[in-house]
């Protein structure tokens, strides 16, 4: 009786041992889940993306060596000065490629003219250029007639400013706070659709959208105090990324 006495006693001690363990065992659970769920909530919405660690700073020189890269396959020889990122100038193909330039000549990047290439100002000189791949191969007045065309107030357009056409864009699409300004050349049109002047962006720019070759485009950006220019600017531009088509071979190797 007195052995049975015993184990009844010492089960009893076992069973608040466990119900003593699960009074805070649980609780504690609970914390951990919810730490952890914390802690990759705020890693999650707070660290830093891999972009942002890892994405390359400006880097221009003022070096004149040319740079052959490959883009959509496409050859282009490119002076140093005019290329943003310094990984550019180890050649080869790319998905795309950033340079910039100053107006009115559209020069690469000097030592003497960095204070111009570090404005960001309402009339600052800087043109950026990005040579990519483009697997729509949209031409200019296609786009001009296919997309944005389809988001204006008035198809037809009205007289604008430097003889140039304006477009309105309506305000239920993504392009509310955008104008569309259309030039006509012998080449074709000049298409850039340019963000309206107001409080909130003091140093708006324009846009500009080309197919320079099947399967390879190029972006073009300026400020918009310089639209009066777009005619002297899209010459300009046609000439410097001739220059660096004709240097591959002698002659223009992409047409």
């Amino acid at each position: 009786m007195a052995r049975q006495t015993g184990r009844r006693t010492a089960r009893l001690n076992d069973d608040e041992t466990v119900r003593r363990r699960s009074g805070w065992l649980i609780p504690l659970s609970v914390f951990g889940v919810t730490f952890l769920l914390s802690a990759a909530f705020l890693l999650y919405y707070l660290a830093p993306r891999g972009d942002s660690l890892f994405s390359e700073q400006t880097a221009p020189t003022s070096r004149g060596d040319v740079v052959t890269l490959r883009v959509g396959g496409r050859p282009f020889r490119i002076p140093a000065n005019y290329l943003i990122y310094e990984s550019a100038r180890s050649g080869g193909e790319r998905s795309e490629v950033a340079l910039f330039a100053l107006l009115p000549d559209l020069d690469g990047w000097s030592n003497w003219a960095g204070d111009a290439f570090a404005s960001n100002a309402v009339d600052s000189r800087v043109v950026y250029l990005t040579i990519h791949k483009d697997k729509l191969g949209v031409k200019e007045a296609d786009r001009l007639s296919r997309v944005y065309l389809d988001y204006v107030t008035d198809r037809r357009g009205r007289a604008g400013p430097y003889g140039l056409t304006l477009y309105e864009f309506r305000q239920d699409t993504g392009y509310r706070g955008d104008e569309l300004y259309v030039g006509q050349t012998e080449t074709g049109p000049v298409v850039m659709r340019c963000v309206t002047l107001s409080e909130s962006v003091p140093n708006p720019s324009c846009l500009r959208e080309m197919l320079l070759a099947p399967g390879v485009g190029l972006t073009l950006r300026f400020k918009r105090y310089y639209l009066q220019d777009w005619q002297d600017i899209a010459a300009k531009t046609d000439r410097l990324i001739a220059s660096f088509r004709e240097q591959t071979n002698g002659k223009a190797a992409v047409k």
